[in-house]
């Protein structure tokens, strides 16, 4: 179990408690434990007296019925951990935070505007990490189900499926997440690149400290946790270091003292 543990807690942070907040909230809904109501999203529930804006967090954390509570937090998890680790165009976190912003506003606000309403958007924000995922492995192969296709035709295909087996609904939810991810991936890369622009949806600077607090100060080893200090960097070790390199464990200003004498000696 320990063993379980440790590799659990090495996995991308935010891959790893997005995924298993899917997972452990759509396992109470559909076993009874919770309602899943309060998982719904619709614009009467915000603008209101007392506005409900939990509900737009909570309508991206709930899944399909049956296989999908297995199947949606392992897709969510495999595409936006491929984005959260080596990808250069999210070398920060905040990056990848201010993406899923994006584009999880960008996903209600469409869903709004062409009428559909459909409450709850995990499938569309799976499809537009996929899409986001696959830009960048044009040429490289990737297995879909049983077959092998070009990287780039993944979100197409996984749509084209949906189409099949659930119903034309489902892809349209898709597609929604699909203009969305296409949104960002213009303003920030297309429009600057061929466009002669710039990034017309850079990262907000206030991410940078909000991020830092839950994701950067806190650090996991296998014999405990430990908090970096506010003003510490991401890469230092936490805590004072005891190594020779240090200069030794007293502060700076007791080395001025001189020469220390044992007590009772001569």
């Amino acid at each position: 179990m320990g063993d379980l543990m440790d590799s659990y807690w090495q996995l991308p942070p935010l891959s790893r408690t997005m995924a298993t907040a899917v997972f452990v909230s759509s396992a109470c809904v559909y076993s009874g434990l919770i309602s899943g109501g309060w998982f719904f999203f619709h614009p009467a529930y915000i603008f209101k007296l007392i506005p409900e804006v939990w509900r737009i967090p909570l309508s991206f954390m709930i899944t399909m019925p049956k296989l999908s509570i297995l199947l949606d937090p392992y897709f969510l998890f495999s595409y936006l951990s491929q984005m959260e680790v080596g990808n250069p165009r999210f070398p920060r976190r905040e990056d990848m935070v201010w993406y899923l912003i994006f584009v999880s506003s960008a996903i209600i606000i469409i869903d709004q505007l062409v009428g559909y309403r459909f409450g709850s958007y995990l499938q569309a924000l799976i499809l537009a990490l996929a899409y986001t995922c696959t830009q960048d492995q044009r040429g490289a192969k990737a297995n879909f189900f049983f077959v092998t296709i070009p990287a780039q035709l993944v979100p197409y295909s996984m749509m084209l499926v949906s189409l099949i087996a659930v119903g034309p609904h489902y892809a349209i939810l898709q597609l929604i997440g699909l203009v969305a991810a296409h949104l960002y991936d213009f303003l920030t890369r297309l429009w600057p690149e061929f466009g002669g622009g710039y990034n017309l949806a850079p990262t907000p600077g206030f991410l940078s400290r909000i991020v830092a607090t839950p994701f950067q100060r806190v650090e996991h080893r296998g014999f405990g946790t430990a908090f970096r200090s506010a003003g510490s960097g991401t890469t230092g070790s936490s805590g004072s270091s005891t190594g020779t390199g240090s200069g030794g464990p007293l502060p700076d200003a007791w080395k001025t003292r001189g020469k220390g004498n044992r007590l009772g000696g001569d």
